[in-house]
């Protein structure tokens, strides 16, 4: 039975696949549960149509990431916190105070996409990455300064 997947499938394919698979596991389970569809001329026209508009959408989404990186990487953070004698912070800058500055400056991110491997905690410029599309990072500078 020849069929075309609708979602990625880990021991089957990707979504808009053509696949071969028996009968019964075909009519019994992945028609039901929405995993496939009969492979038809016709719904082979609907998947190349449907392929052609989220490649087009996946393009723009790029596209303004794209735009909205070079914006971040043009702005540079600047942020204050208590310290000790020996310059060492009391607490930490996270991407949550990072955000919080971005959101200040016109830019609203989710503090998600601030791909902080761990919280800031010395004095001095850092590079921060933002993941804005899975193929677009951008870099800010923020830096931490004495209170």
């Amino acid at each position: 039975m020849r069929l075309i997947l609708t979602t990625d499938l880990a021991n089957l394919g990707k979504a808009g696949q053509t696949v071969d698979v028996a009968a019964g596991y075909g009519r019994n389970y992945l028609i039901p549960r929405g995993f496939a569809i009969v492979a038809s001329p016709q719904n082979e026209r609907n998947l190349v149509q449907q392929q052609r508009a989220r490649a087009a959408r996946e393009a723009k989404t790029k596209a303004d990431a794209q735009v909205l990186a070079s914006h971040v990487e043009s702005i540079s953070l600047s942020i204050a916190r208590k310290t000790g004698a020996s310059e060492q912070l009391y607490g930490s800058v996270t991407s949550q105070d990072i955000a919080a500055l971005l959101k200040e400056r016109g830019v609203t991110l989710d503090r998600r996409k601030i791909d902080l491997e761990s919280p800031l905690k010395t004095l001095g410029m850092h590079k921060v990455p933002i993941r804005l599309h899975p193929e677009v990072v951008a870099e800010v500078e923020v830096t931490v300064v004495k209170e």
